[in-house]
């Protein structure tokens, strides 16, 4: 009974150890299938997180990681679920440049596997997933420290690993850390349908035919018929002329390509060569263009400098043609000095000759009183018309000016001044008609008294 559970127990841990065997070889063919189909689909669109492709690779990667993975024992001795971030953040603290504090900075992820999610998605953006994964295989005392005997991280695998995720490098990938991608309520689910629909091509059919035939041909050569030994030469020589022919169908589609990749280049050439004809007749337009604006620039400054001058000649003559108005208005009229001058000459002038015309007639009024006074003693019969000749004397002499009148001011300030031109006519006018009297006359005339 005991040799049988013994023997129960040997079988169940062979039967755990090749499930364990499996399940790695199958979590590793799964993630080359899914490195394959990331690849194929960046060629036509960008890969983000609603890509299928996508969230299966990383569901995959989940479970590499944390595949085997050691629980944190507690201080009661119970062992709680853990997430692979837990050994990533510790195995990968040396990789220069790394990420670790800006995850753990992040405020909207808060659980460990949603930091380990957004770690993966910030590796792909920065193209150093395989480092970081490298790294860790490189800390062996971190990474027995977390995982268990069995697990992909501790195996021969895990360089495959990183060399496959080397491809991923060439990808653009673009992420949003904020989505509910980084939720890490529930678990990371493997579609394992897109791998099942594989079709393989007529190339590794041939090599497959061909490593059975050599496997078989091998098997024939251990036995010693020499028939058996001609037919595996024979399979041996129609392999190398199987070969020869795909080598053969590989360059000819190789010297395809290189004809038309040698093609597009005589006709990017072409595409340059005129891009610099063009470019060359541009900068020529250009240089010219520039020439002309120069000299154009030229002859403005040259006509704005001409008529400047010419400005300043029509200052100057306005100025001298002023000057010369104001010179010829100024001689053309006396100055005041001379101008009351002849005003008082002409006062003196006519002064004098109404004197004399008043003396002459003051003479002869005088030698008509003396007329009469004889004529009045010689002649008695005009008593009475001489009587009456007196009375009515006075009151023609009431025309005349009075002993005790007061004077008159001078008519010069009734006329106006002598230095303007309306004075200056005005005593044009007087000399002429000779009728300005002095009031000189008026005082110094002597009262006419009847006697």
């Amino acid at each position: 009974m005991a040799s049988l559970g013994v023997g129960l127990h040997l079988s169940r841990k062979r039967v755990a150890g090749r499930g364990a065997a499996v399940e790695r070889r199958n979590l590793l063919t799964v993630c080359r299938f899914s490195v394959k189909t990331l690849l194929d689909r960046s060629c036509f669109e960008t890969i983000d997180d609603s890509s299928p492709e996508f969230i299966n690779f990383v569901s995959i990667l989940e479970q590499i990681l944390s595949h085997r993975l050691k629980g944190q024992t507690t201080w009661f001795g119970y062992e709680s679920p853990r997430s692979f971030w837990d050994c990533i953040k510790v195995a990968c603290c040396k990789v220069p440049h790394n990420c670790i504090k800006s995850i753990e900075s992040m405020e909207n992820v808060r659980s460990s596997r949603a930091k380990g999610r957004a770690w993966i998605r910030v590796v792909l953006m920065e193209k150093r997933l395989s480092e970081y994964i490298s790294s860790a295989l490189r800390d062996l005392k971190t990474t027995r420290r977390f995982y268990e005997d069995g697990a992909i991280m501790l195996g021969e695998e895990a360089g495959l690993l990183a060399d496959t995720l080397i491809g991923l490098n060439t990808i653009d990938f673009s992420f949003c850390l904020k989505g509910e991608g980084l939720d890490g309520s529930y678990p990371a689910v493997i579609d394992y349908t897109p791998y099942l629909k594989f079709t393989q091509n007529a190339d590794s059919i041939s090599s497959d035919e061909e490593e059975m035939r050599t496997l078989g041909s091998g098997s024939e050569n251990s036995t010693p018929d020499k028939a058996a030994t001609a037919a595996s030469i024979f399979t041996e020589q129609s392999n190398l002329v199987s070969k020869c022919k795909r080598f053969e169908q590989k360059y000819r589609m190789a010297l395809e390509q290189k004809g038309y990749l040698e093609e597009l280049v005589r006709l990017r050439e072409t595409q340059l060569s005129e891009a610099m004809s063009h470019n060359k007749a541009l900068q020529q337009s250009l240089a010219d263009t520039h020439l002309s604006h120069t000299r154009e620039k030229e002859q403005l400054e040259y006509i704005v400098l001409e008529l400047q001058d010419q400005l300043t000649v029509l200052k100057n003559n306005d100025l001298r043609s002023r000057q010369e108005l104001t010179a010829h208005l100024t001689n053309q009229w006396p100055s005041p000095v001379a101008l009351d001058a002849n005003a008082v000459a002409l006062d003196t002038l006519l002064y004098r000759k109404s004197r004399g015309q008043w003396e002459e007639y003051v003479k002869s009024f005088q030698s008509l009183e003396q007329l009469s006074a004889d004529i009045s003693l010689s002649q008695t019969s005009l008593e009475r018309s001489h009587t009456m000749s007196l009375e009515a004397r006075p009151t023609s002499s009431t025309h005349w000016p009075q002993q005790g009148k007061e004077e008159t001011p001078s008519l010069r300030g009734l006329c106006g001044s002598l230095t303007s031109v309306a004075s200056y006519k005005s005593l044009a006018t007087l000399k002429s008609n000779e009728c300005l009297a002095s009031p000189t006359t008026e005082i110094c005339s002597p009262g006419i008294t009847p006697t």
